[in-house]
This record gives structure tokens, sequence and C-alpha cells, in this order.
């Protein structure tokens, strides 16, 4: 899983949860699309988006891993058919600003020229439940990905078929390079935050780059919640040593690395702080020769196994095993009959 009900606070209420983030090229601009409240959790699980929570997508454009703009969904209860209103704001130094209301299923144009989709849709994501668990192992014990007895040929996606609520923004280009780096560089998060009876904000559920939890929190779940807790900004100070211990636990055990803390301290250099990067106007491209953006049919999970654990790990399954599939226009997601 990506993000998929990583944490034991995200399973309390997984219309909270961020399954995956995703940042692309698209027909108008630049695509920011949130994946949540997973069908995974099961049928009794409520669905759609928490009416008492906010769902953030932040970009920070000057590179010090705190937000810049953020663009704050908020919806309404769940009506008796499974709709829901939405209102969109954009807040920036404080200021928070009302762009655009609109309803799940419907696209919402946006004054910028931008537009903006709720609803439910496919899980565009893969991933092997065999190789996950063997990852997550190597991880926590710092040993190799063991996989004795996994058949990659009766390999299987464990979320095809699955669904899951999905925010797509897409946003011009003009309206994000003010926001951007001369090179038109930024850094995406996508979070989540429930209203708390005291008038507050309590974090949820927070994601940046793909597998992240999947490496390091499958079986430590007080991490799960922790990574959580904080701003990217304070990535490398609260989990820095951490995160470089269970990689170079994983390289010494391999023996890929002549030094295997420096090669673990590379790793979590460009893990943390934990922020998905893009360039604006280009293509997406999550890959092994670089990440820029997040495309929804990159294979993130080989990816980011085989950089953290420097070998080679393979799911032996990719794109081919997502149902159903992804489209070329907006909002790009698979759709689907809303439940």
């Amino acid at each position: 899983m990506s993000h998929h009900l990583d944490s034991p606070l995200a399973r309390q209420d997984p219309r909270l949860d961020v399954c995956d983030l995703y940042v692309f090229r698209g027909e108008r601009g630049t695509v920011f699309a949130a994946d949540h409240s997973h069908s995974f959790a099961g049928p009794d699980a409520p669905k759609g988006f928490h009416p008492e929570g906010r769902y953030e997508i932040k970009i920070d454009g000057d590179g010090d891993a705190v937000e810049d703009v953020t663009f704050r969904f908020t919806f309404g209860e769940r009506d008796a058919e499974g709709g829901q209103t939405f209102r969109l704001h954009r807040v920036t130094s404080g200021e928070e600003k009302s762009i655009a209301e609109g309803r799940l299923g419907e696209t919402t144009d946006l004054p910028c020229g931008g537009r903006v989709w709720t609803g439910q849709a496919g899980d565009s994501f893969w991933i092997e439940p065999d190789v996950l668990h063997a990852v997550g192992q190597a991880f926590q014990h710092g040993t190799t990905v063991d996989l004795t007895g996994w058949n990659p040929d009766k390999a299987g996606n464990l979320f095809a078929g699955h669904t899951v609520y999905s925010i797509v923004l897409e946003l011009p280009d003009d309206e994000l390079r003010p926001i951007a780096g001369p090179d038109g560089r930024i850094g995406v998060w996508a979070q989540t935050s429930l209203a708390t009876d005291s008038g507050g904000w309590r974090p949820i559920n927070r994601c940046g780059l793909p597998m992240i939890h999947p490496l390091f929190t499958q079986y430590d779940e007080d991490l799960g919640d922790r990574l959580n807790t904080n701003g990217p900004a304070d990535d490398i100070r609260i989990h820095g040593d951490l995160i470089r211990s269970k990689v170079a636990g994983v390289v010494r055990a391999y023996g890929t690395a002549a030094d295997p803390e420096a090669y673990a301290q590379t790793v979590m250099e460009r893990m943390l702080p934990n922020m998905l990067p893009y360039r604006i106007g280009t293509k997406a491209a999550f890959t092994f020769a670089g990440w820029n953006g997040r495309a929804l049919t990159d294979n993130a999970p080989d990816v980011m196994f085989s950089f953290a654990a420097n070998t080679p790990v393979t799911l032996g399954i990719g794109r081919e095993s997502v149902a159903p599939k992804p489209r070329g226009e907006f909002p790009y997601l698979p759709l689907v009959e809303r439940d």
C-alpha cells in the first residue's frame, strides 16, 4: 500500500486517511490528486469525506518545507443518496479566501481558469501483498527482504477493483509560478485534520512521497502515528535518525554499500522533508531516474523499495493489474458509480 490505512489513528476513520498523492501535467496545467476513504476498510466503514474534517493540499515554493499556499477542502454531511457538497478555500499568509463550491461527482470551474472534481473513483495504485509485508519486515528488523516461497508468476494486485474518494484540483501554470522557485520547482503534500471539541484541529494523516509508511511503519505503528503529527520542516530533526537506522540495517544485511550508514544518510536526506517534488510545466515521472511529481501509472513501489534497500525489489506486477484504468481527460481518475 502507498499510505492506505497506514496508522492506528487513520484507521479509526478511513475517510481521513490519505491513500495516495499524485501531481502531474493535465490538460489545463498542473493536477493535484489526493485519494481518501479506501474501500479496503470494509463495507461497514463510513464512506465519502468527513464533514468535520479538513482536506488540504499544501505547496511549498521556496524550499523551506513550509507551505506557501494551501488549498483547503471542507465537506457537508453525506445525504441519503451518498452525495456531499464541498467548499474550497485558498489560504496564504493566514488569509483564507473561498474560491469554489460544488458537489461530489461534478466538475466545478475556478475563477483562475482551473477546475476541481471530488467523488468516488477506482484506485490507480497497485501492490503485491507478499512483497509488501516482506519489505516491512526487512526494514523493521534490519534484514534482507525474504521472499522464500514467493512465486512472482502468481503475483496479484491487492487493490484491484477497489475504490477511493478523490479530490482532483487542476490549476493553470500562471496560478502556480508566483509560488514556485526560479526553476519552477515546488514541494507538495496532502494533509487531513479533524476538528476538536476545543475548537482546534488535530492532524490525522500526511502524505508526500509514496511508500514512506509501507517501508518504515508496517510493524512500528507508533511511528506511523508520529510521522503524521508534525510538518515536513521538522521531519529530519524528529524522524531522521530512525529512518537512517532502518535503511542502514537493510543495506548492511545486503552488503551492497561499502558504508551503509553513508548510504542511509543519502536516502534519509532524499526522503525527508517528506514532500513530493515537481517542476511546473513538465511531464511527471516518478522513476529510478528521478522524482518529478507522480503520474497515475508510475511504479512507485518498485522505485522506493529498491532505492531504500539499495538492491532490486520488484512486485512482479505493474500498471496492467489496475482495474478500472485511469483516463486521459479530466478528472483523469477511473470513474465508478458511487456506492
